[in-house]
This record gives structure tokens, C-alpha cells and sequence, in this order.
């Protein structure tokens, strides 16, 4: 059962989103930089290529700019990039009892535009995404220029049809 079925929260336009979003600024993805491909099962692989192929070309105004190595399990936009990864494996901070509890200030489950999200505070003090009640873990990292609250949202906001059309709802396997 996921902890953040009972925990979630609809953060779009929330307190909550704006104290995230301005505490944080996202990861940043340099662009030079390989991105590390996920290594997913079989069920998780054939899902993550389901769910490249429902991307779309802009997010945020950005263009879709895939990260080197190319792979359909990773996608990029913009320069510096907003970067995905699809079937990367379970978070520690999903399983974890005080961010259950909420009571874990560097990670909360919340819920955007019908997608829920883990939001974990990085030891940089940057964020990053990861899908939650769906068959495959999604992650998204943000470059530290997209660190207001309008800007994650419209990131997540533009990221959640894709995810909903292509991953399911469920629990994603252990990988």
C-alpha cells in the first residue's frame, strides 16, 4: 500500500506548494553532463516507452531538449534542462515512517492536477519529483532557475497528462 494514500494533499496553488516551491528551487541539471539512464523491468520499460512517446514537446515554454545518452527512458527541456527518468526505482523517503507521519521536512506527498508526487528536499537544498500510485516512478529535477512557486507548478501541471495517459495507477514494482 503507498504511505501517500492516505497523506495527500492537493498542493496546486496551495500554501503548502508555495512554501515547497519557495524554500526550494529545484536540482539543477547541467546540461553537459550525462544523464544516468534507468535500468527498468520488462512491464516498467514497455510503460516508461508508453510514456515517451505522450511527452510533450514543451514544458514551461521550454523545448524538448533530450538529455546524452539518448534513451526512452529519459527526456529533457530547455537549457539548463528540466530532466526526466522514468523507471528509476523506489525513493527511501516513499517508504519512510516520519514522512508518513508527515513529519519529515524534507519530503511531502502531495497530489497536481491528478498526479501524486513526492517532493524531497536535496542535500543541495534543491527538490526533486517523483510520481507516486502509479505502475512506474517518475523523476523529475528541476534546474535552479524554475525555484518559484508558478514555475514548478506549470512544470508539474504540464507534465500530468502525459503521465496519466501512459502510466496507470497502481503500485510500481521494486525494481
Amino acid at each position: 500500500m503507498n504511505i501517500f494514500r492516505h497523506r495527500r494533499r492537493t498542493l496546486a496553488g496551495s500554501s503548502v506548494l508555495a512554501l515547497l516551491v519557495t524554500v526550494a528551487g529545484c536540482s539543477s541539471a547541467d546540461d553537459s553532463a550525462d544523464v544516468a539512464v534507468p535500468t527498468p523491468d520488462a512491464k516498467t520499460a514497455r510503460i516508461c516507452r508508453d510514456l515517451h512517446e505522450a511527452l510533450p514537446r514543451k514544458l514551461d515554454g521550454r523545448s524538448r531538449n533530450d538529455p546524452e545518452p539518448r534513451s526512452a527512458y529519459t527526456a529533457g527541456w530547455g537549457s539548463p534542462a528540466i530532466i526526466l527518468r522514468c523507471g528509476v526505482t523506489r525513493p527511501p523517503k516513499m517508504i519512510d515512517p516520519e514522512v508518513a507521519k508527515g513529519e519529515d521536512p524534507n519530503a511531502i506527498g502531495g497530489d497536481v492536477d491528478g498526479v501524486g508526487w513526492l517532493m524531497e528536499k536535496r542535500d543541495d537544498g534543491t527538490w526533486r519529483f517523483t510520481t507516486t500510485e502509479r505502475e512506474a516512478y517518475v523523476q523529475l529535477t528541476l534546474p535552479k532557475e524554475l525555484s518559484g512557486q508558478d514555475d514548478s507548478a506549470r512544470v508539474l501541471t504540464g507534465m500530468a497528462p502525459g503521465v496519466k495517459k501512459a502510466i496507470p495507477t497502481g503500485i510500481a514494482s521494486m525494481n
